[in-house]
């Protein structure tokens, strides 16, 4: 009996790899982005399309996280949530534009957040977990488009018994976003706080002029 079940396994695991573990995720940036002098960026709430509230605020934080890890200031999710609803916001930024925000939040642009996946299926001895998520950052002085990226994982789960592959499930889901959120966020160019940056540049002649 064991040896069947250990056979099962392996077919799923053959199975996987042949329908392909990796997602090409497109990505899209302006090519001037180093010269729009962003800095402050707003993360919106969570534009939730799956019934997992808990999810959608951990997505969140772990997002703001690797934004000020990336070199932008952390701004409270707190104060940004309380900005947008004396603004007439009903906590999903839908009827806000990326301008008003900036007026309401003196911000160089806005995050807006869609999860799009978070389930797990439980087939057997396996269970898929699929996290999905699209970022898009707006200038908040045009409202344009400067930055955006999706991207979607897999983690694979595999034991003999339903009770344990459930709670390997569970226990997947922190280190899916987290490796979710630094696959999306690859492509955002680092933001002028970072800790890899030059220092700016000291301008001693001001010093010495009469």
């Amino acid at each position: 009996m064991i040896h069947i079940r250990k056979a099962v396994i392996i077919l799923c695991v053959t199975a996987c790899i042949m329908a392909g573990c990796t997602f090409r995720d497109p990505h899209t940036i302006v090519s001037d982005y180093d010269k729009r002098g962003i800095r402050l960026i707003a993360l919106a709430p969570v534009d939730n399309k799956t019934d997992d509230m808990e999810a959608a605020r951990l997505l969140r934080e772990k997002i703001l996280e690797a934004l000020y890890f990336k070199g932008y200031p952390r701004i409270p999710l707190s104060m940004i949530d309380e900005k947008l609803k004396a603004g007439g916001s009903d906590g999903s930024t839908g009827n806000i534009s990326p301008e008003a925000i900036g007026d309401l939040l003196e911000v160089d642009a806005v995050m807006y957040c869609t999860l799009i996946e978070w389930k797990t299926a439980f087939m057997g001895m396996y269970a898929p977990t699929t996290v999905s998520v699209s970022l898009v950052l707006k200038n908040t002085q045009t409202g344009t488009t400067v930055w955006s990226a999706q991207h979607r994982i897999v983690e694979r789960n595999y034991d003999l018994t339903r009770e344990r592959l459930e709670l390997k499930s569970y226990q997947a889901y922190e280190p899916a976003i987290r490796e979710i959120i630094n696959k999306t966020l690859s492509s955002l160019p680092n933001g002028p706080d970072f800790a890899g940056s030059p220092p700016p540049e000291k301008k001693f002649w001001k010093f010495w002029q009469s």
